[in-house]
Formats: C-alpha cells, structure tokens, sequence
C-alpha cells in the first residue's frame, strides 16, 4: 500500500519538521520511535503522544517532547496526567473514543501506530479516513481487517509504511523496483527460544522461559507470539495486504541469526534481501523518513562476526500457529480475524499460567473451528467476529 511518487510529494519536506502521532508510546515500538526522533530534532517534532495504563512513563515521555496533546486509555488515571501536565499546557484527553479522535488533527503529518492487538484497528481507520499516512507498527490491523483497510487507505491516497523488520525490508528491496512483478516474498524468522524443540519438548516449558528470545527485545505479546511463531504467521498475513500478494506468493524460513530480515524474488529468479543487525530502531527510522535515509548511530553489521548465515524450513507440525495462519488467509473473511482474537486470549491465558504452551495453538484451532465465517465482513461483524470469539474462546479456558 504505497505509491511512491505520491508519497515523494507528501513526505519531502524543506526546512519543516515532520509532525508525528505515537499510538502506544509507552511500548516497546514507542519508545523506540523517541528514541528514532529525538536523534533528530530538527527533522522531527512530537505531536501526540498515547499510552493505555503507563501513566508514569507518558508523563515523563510528555516533560520530554512536549507534545501538543496526550491520550491516556485508562480514565481512573485522567487526573494523573492533568495534574502533572497541566503547568505546560499539553492537552490532555483520555479513554477509546479520544484515542480515536487525536488522530484526526490537522497538524498531524504522519501517525505511528504502535499499540497491541485489535485495539489498533479503530484509530488506524480514523487516522486513514483524515487522510493521514501510517507508519503501521500494529499488524493485527491488517490481519483482522485488512481488506478493509486497503480499500479506505487507496480511496484516501493514504500510505502504510511497514514497522516490522520483515515488512520493512520487503519495501525495502522494493523500492525502485515498483515496476516489476514480484514472483514471490520470503519472510525469515527466527524460530524463537524453542526452535529445533518437538511437542514433548513443549509440554512443560514455561511463560519465562518463551519471554526469552534470543535476538529481539520486544514487549510481552509479541514475544510470546515469536516462541509460538504465531508472530510470522500474522506478519504473513500482513504481507498479503500490504504487498497485494496471494498465498502461494508468501513463503517463511528460520533464520536463527536474525540478520536477513527478509527478502524478494522476482520474475527473473533474482533475490534481493535487506540485511541488518537486529534493531528495531532502523525499520522505524526508515517508516518515519521515508523516501529519504537520514544517519544513525545505530551499531554496524559486520560480516566477519557471523561467518555463518543459516536457513532452515520452519516445523509447522509442532508449531501449528503457523499453518493455522496460512490455514486463516487462506478462507479469507472474519477467518483471520478469528485467528487474532483466540491467540490475544490465548497469549494473556498463557502469561498467567492458565494454559500450557501447546494449548494457545489449540485454542486457536478450536475458535476457528466453531466460529461462523463471514465471507465479506463490514467493520461492525469484524468487531463482533472479535468480541464472540474472545468470548467463546476464553470459556473454554
């Protein structure tokens, strides 16, 4: 969902500072994305920014940059943030219809949305009906409703920049090759703390355990969807909106060293990848800059310190996330939107010790199995797909 030129003219800016929207700033993306604009305050200038319950870190993040305005989710915590903010006259708003709202301002140029899960499709459509392009960093967006979103973001001329270090370097090796057909896409994957691991290995490892990944520093969601490789499941269900792919144009291979983050292949049988060490912080930069590529001091790859880049095909017998999610693209409609929702429950189930590892697959297994399929879904029956699912789903924990 980008058209390069239109994106030139919007984005390309003489002697003005890029205005940017944080939905989740307090997160691990969020606060990134600080750190991403605060290496540079004269190309950047922080004009939102959102947190759920952190109302401590948003305070301190609002001290810093001096925001416009601040959402807080959580309203018991409203008077918090008036309080502490209110001597340097930063607006402040709370609850889900503000989170909403914010991102309709005029003096938005770009919002990065960085919140967790389905609570990310609501301000997304808001901020693409304004017009406002997205630096999307919330893949559930587009798992659950993506081909929703698409349509509204061509009607608006509204670009979706890719956050994640997969998607991010799939644009990348597409850039200046806009004009030639894609044959296919491969996303790599770590394989998380359990790669190589059988079922039986599974059946009693624990939430610290899968918080351990080996490569990225990420928040507790994301991580746990790693070990599962729920995560690439969604990322590949991302890539088909985001790309304009089909199924048999996606592929996944584990690699361990985390180094290629993803790669292209084209009619002619040539594969550009992007390659990087892993630091979230560069995809974000590259979302938020984009078209140009500002300095970093961001540490350097160097070949000599990893003789050895391996791939491997991914084990979707024991790590069934993956094949339920090709499973869930694949039929289309609310089918992934059911996907999403079993695994948000699922993972919270998990973190609190209420089912095992292998249970989050079955659970997922199990909601879209007895979930009724809507072929066409308008925003309303996704958000009643999510809100029965997560229902039905948590009764059977």
């Amino acid at each position: 969902m980008i058209d390069n030129q239109s994106t030139f003219e919007k984005l390309f800016y003489v002697n003005e500072k890029k205005r940017i929207a944080i939905l989740g700033s307090t997160g691990s993306i969020g606060t990134q994305a600080l750190e991403v604009i605060d290496a540079h305050p004269d190309y950047f200038e922080v004009e939102v920014l959102t947190a759920q319950h952190n109302a401590n870190l948003l305070i301190e993040q609002a001290k810093k940059f001096k925001p416009n305005a601040v959402v807080i989710g959580a309203d018991e915590k409203y008077e918090q943030v008036l309080l502490a903010l209110s001597p340097l006259d930063i607006k402040v708003f709370a609850g889900e219809s503000a989170l909403a709202s914010v991102v309709e301002m005029d003096s938005i140029d770009l919002v990065l949305t960085a919140l967790v899960g389905f609570s990310g499709l609501r301000p997304t459509l808001r901020a693409i009906a304004a017009g406002k392009n997205i630096a999307l960093a919330n893949k559930e967006t587009l798992v659950v409703a993506g081909e929703l979103v698409t349509r509204l973001a061509r009607d608006k001329g509204v670009n979706l920049f890719p956050v994640d270090s997969e998607h991010s370097a799939i644009f990348q090796c597409l850039v200046g090759e806009f004009h030639n057909p894609v044959e296919k896409i491969i996303l790599t994957a770590s394989g998380g703390p359990f790669r190589g691991m059988k079922t039986r290995d599974l059946e009693k490892v624990t939430a610290a355990q899968a918080l351990k990944h080996p490569n990225w520093t990420m928040g507790a969601k994301v991580t746990i969807d790693s070990a599962s490789l729920m995560n690439k499941g969604l990322e590949v269900i991302e890539a088909k909106w985001l790309f304009g792919l089909k199924a048999d144009q996606i592929d996944v291979v584990v690699h361990p060293q985390s180094i290629v983050h993803s790669l292209v292949q084209f009619g002619d049988g040539s594969i550009k990848a992007q390659l990087g060490l892993p630091d979230m912080r560069l995809p974000i930069q590259f979302a938020l800059t984009y078209p140009e590529r500002l300095g970093s001091s961001f540490p350097r790859f160097d070949f000599a310190k990893y003789p050895a880049l391996t791939f491997e095909k991914p084990d979707t017998e024991t790590f069934r996330n993956l094949a339920l999610s090709f499973e869930a693209m694949a039929r289309g409609g609310n089918m992934p939107c059911v996907l999403n929702a079993a695994n948000e429950v699922a993972v919270e189930a998990f973190l609190k010790g209420k089912i095992d590892f292998l249970g989050m697959s079955k659970l997922v297994e199990q909601s879209m199995a007895e979930m009724s399929f809507i072929a066409h879904p308008t925003l309303e029956e996704y958000v009643e797909t999510d809100r029965e699912t997560r229902i039905k789903a948590t009764a059977r924990i």
